[in-house]
């Protein structure tokens, strides 16, 4: 490959992850956005939707077509907030469990594969670079 420029990169590495992602995922019936949201709800699972739209980066009215969709394959239910009644908390099923364990594996597996050949402090050092320019980039906005 050609050198790029650092907006390329990023791009195209974004994309072989989502590539490798759906590659590993094909039997789950898992579509895009999906694995985000499950991924976020293994940490916050009875989050409410706001919270969920802001870490997974989707606008709400977006957020709302996925958790639909998830809901019907019975990977998540949703609740009535008892506190606030126009919030509701979301949580994961037994299946929505288990098909967050199957994307923790795949990702684990990108990622060993995307850093082979890197020494730990290397991936340290990787990480704290995409930390440092998310917060550059997020202080413009």
């Amino acid at each position: 490959m050609e050198k790029q420029s650092f907006h390329y990169l990023q791009y195209a590495v974004h994309m072989m992850i989502y590539k490798q992602l759906f590659a590993g995922l094909k039997d789950t019936g898992l579509s895009i956005g999906q694995p985000k949201v499950l991924d976020y709800l293994r940490d916050h699972d009875g989050a409410v939707q706001k919270d969920i739209a802001k870490g997974c980066f989707v606008e709400p009215a977006s957020l709302s077509g996925l958790l639909d969709g998830m809901e019907k394959k019975g990977l998540l239910r949703r609740v009535a907030n008892e506190s606030s009644r126009r919030s509701v908390n979301v949580f994961l099923t037994s299946l929505g469990w288990e098909q967050v364990k199957r994307v923790e594996q795949v990702f684990g597996e990108i990622e060993k594969a995307a850093l082979q050949g890197f020494s730990a402090q290397e991936c340290e050092q990787i990480a704290g670079f995409q930390q440092r320019i998310y917060e550059n980039l997020e202080a413009l906005l």
